[in-house]
């Protein structure tokens, strides 16, 4: 017995050593850091110029991965399954990654508890948009159109129950109107989709074309926010023509698999928030209009977990609506 009990004490000792010393040697080579989205969308974008900026403080390289397909699904699937050492981070976007885990259809081999949230890096307001030569002018004219032709007008979101689905759903109950749902894995897809004149409008956010909106190669109907923009100050918001419950937006930052060791978790927060209040990272994310919303530790938590349940009213109603 008291050979066993000594083991104990040992094995003790040993576990609450073994902390320190891994986040003493973390990290000892390069970090993968998943996007569950393609390349060249404004997911991908900033977690390039973050990985970029965070190297420096982590002695190591950050290489982004990009995982596309089934609406952020297979990325973040990968991410959960991945060994819990602090080599495999993935970039969480919310409440697309909250909807996947709450649809019963999708199957998902992950909960919300298969992540542990870190540091966020960015809360996209979703933009309304068209083609800069579309007949719609406006929103009033586009909603007029959809509700003459129900289920004529084609409308691109970035995935199955991602917020620029469940933007759509919230327009159209507010409005009445009725479109057609047209769903692509990432923004470049819609950019594709909508310039090439097989979409007819973009549920999508502000940093996925604000540069073409302000050439006019876009034009932005409206954004999907309470306030305006600091990147497209022309352009109204759904609160100003009328639409106060339609309110959508995309936030962006790391997290890890569950299991990862607490100090080790503590390094990457650290590192990673460093380099989002850093004067370069403003300057870059404003210049693809990517507006910057850090959070860490507690309030980053509640935010994941409040989402999490408002997401799920939403979820199920837009079950109902299939």
């Amino acid at each position: 017995m008291v050979i066993r009990r000594r083991t104990l004490l040992a094995a003790s000792a040993a576990t609450a050593m073994a902390g320190p010393a891994m986040a003493q040697n973390y990290p000892r080579r390069a970090i993968q850091l998943i996007v569950a989205f393609p390349a060249g969308g404004s997911t991908d974008v900033g977690a390039r110029i973050l990985a970029a900026a965070a190297e420096k403080d982590f002695g190591q390289p950050v290489t982004v991965v990009n995982k596309a397909g089934a609406g952020g699904q297979i990325g973040f699937t990968e991410a959960a399954r991945a060994r819990p050492d602090g080599y495999t981070l993935c970039f969480l976007n919310l409440p697309g990654l909250n909807t996947i885990t709450l649809d019963p259809e999708r199957k998902a081999a992950f909960t919300i508890d298969s992540f542990v949230p870190i540091v966020n890096q960015v809360l996209d307001p979703g933009l309304i948009w068209v083609k800069g030569d579309s007949p719609y002018k406006t929103l009033a004219d586009l909603i007029d159109a959809a509700k003459k032709n129900p289920g004529k007008l084609s409308a691109c979101t970035t995935g199955i129950l991602s917020d620029d689905h469940l933007a759509i759903l919230m327009m159209q109950e507010a409005t009445g109107a009725e479109f057609r749902i047209v769903h692509f894995d990432g923004g470049a897809q819609q950019i594709t989709g909508v310039l090439g004149g097989h979409v007819d409008v973009a549920f999508d956010n502000v940093g996925g074309v604000f540069k073409r909106v302000q050439s006019g190669e876009c034009r932005g109907l409206c954004v999907t926010d309470n306030e305006r923009s600091k990147f497209l100050p022309n352009v109204p918001t759904t609160k100003e023509l009328g639409f106060p419950t339609v309110i959508s937006s995309s936030t962006r930052g790391v997290g890890a698999p569950k299991g990862v060791p607490a100090d080790v978790i503590k390094v990457i927060e650290t590192n990673f928030l460093k380099a989002i209040n850093s004067p370069e990272m403003k300057e870059k994310m404003d210049a693809v209009g990517l507006a910057l919303k850090p959070m860490v530790g507690a309030e980053y938590a509640k935010y994941y977990a409040d989402l999490q349940a408002q997401a799920k009213k939403y979820t199920e109603w837009a079950l109902k609506m299939r």
